[in-house]
């Protein structure tokens, strides 16, 4: 089994500890100083917990070829998750003394802290306005759930080096014959911008990042995935159990993707999902449309909080 691989559960919020949504506007939430440093502490366990086997692993120079992956291309590092914020308006008391007076997206009200949303917002206009773009055309589109996992497989399609150093389950000649008998119907930009030459014409259309928010569509996994890079990017602005939440969500996700993709990772403890056979597909399709429920509450949330900052 692998030893160094987060576990397949997701990492429950603390018990008794309730998210900080924003209040309505002019009428900011005020947190005593005892509820917001329980609040961080506890959103900095959680953070801990799911981010110990990527901490265990670089103190031992070791990598994972499925954990490890939102840490290296979404190249944010565990310390971003263990940062809380609180979200808009709120208002924390007594924090105006602390080390978080020094953090960048705050002001001080008084002996108390608040994220500065007006700040942030004249900074990051443009970036919020993108953000807000994709994340309502992605809800207001309709889910497809025949894809299937396969834009792994157009990434190692007739070539024989691959990004990943793990042996194909079914040898290069069984992979290419699944290609071969599929239709390829990727709308993700980022994962068609690695397929091979071979597979790229072969796909139903081709997403360029210009036409993002017209294909973008919520039953596709990397659409879901990156939810947590949009909570990132929205950085002060995103309430803590929001941030992991989308994290914890992310990296189930790619679980499900590497084992739906063409890779024997056997070795590490994972069973395969096999696309290529009509349990392997309904297997996929359920999981997917389990991560596309739990991505609209997210989408939903963090839409809420870019619509908000934006006024």
């Amino acid at each position: 089994m692998h030893v160094a691989a987060a576990p397949t559960a997701p990492v429950a919020p603390t018990e008794g500890l309730a998210p900080t949504p924003p209040a309505a506007p002019g009428s900011p939430r005020i947190l005593p100083a005892d509820a917001w440093r329980a609040l961080e502490a506890a959103h900095a366990a959680r953070a801990d917990a799911l981010t110990a086997g990527r901490r265990a692993r670089v103190a031992r120079g070791q990598t994972h070829p499925v954990d490890d992956f939102l840490y290296t291309y979404y190249s944010y590092k565990p310390a971003v998750l263990r940062r809380w914020h609180p979200g808009a308006d709120v208002v924390l008391a007594d924090a105006a003394a602390t080390d978080r007076a020094r953090w960048r997206g705050y002001r001080t009200v008084g002996p108390n802290l608040t994220v500065d949303v007006a700040g942030f917002v004249d900074e990051k206009r443009a970036l919020l306005r993108a953000v807000h773009g994709i994340l309502r055309a992605t809800a207001l589109h309709r889910a497809e759930y025949g894809c299937f996992g396969l834009h792994e497989w157009a990434m190692v399609y007739r070539q024989g080096e691959h990004r990943h150093p793990i042996p194909l389950r079914l040898g290069q000649d069984g992979t290419d014959a699944v290609v071969d008998g599929h239709r390829l119907t990727c709308t993700h930009h980022d994962a068609f911008r690695f397929f091979t030459p071979a597979a790229v014409p072969r796909n139903r259309t081709a997403p360029t990042r210009a036409d993002q928010e017209a294909v973008e569509q919520p039953g596709c996994l990397h659409a879901n995935m990156d939810l947590y890079k949009w909570a990132v990017k929205l950085g002060p602005l995103t309430p803590g159990d929001l941030l992991l939440d989308a994290f914890t969500l992310a990296r189930e996700i790619r679980e499900v993707d590497m084992r739906a993709s063409p890779y024997d990772l056997s070795a590490h403890g994972y069973t395969p999902i096999a696309i290529e056979t009509t349990d392997g597909k309904a297997a996929y399709v359920a999981a997917q449309r389990a991560f596309a429920d739990r991505a609209a509450v997210l989408r939903a949330r963090l839409l809420g909080v870019v619509e908000h900052a934006l006024g």
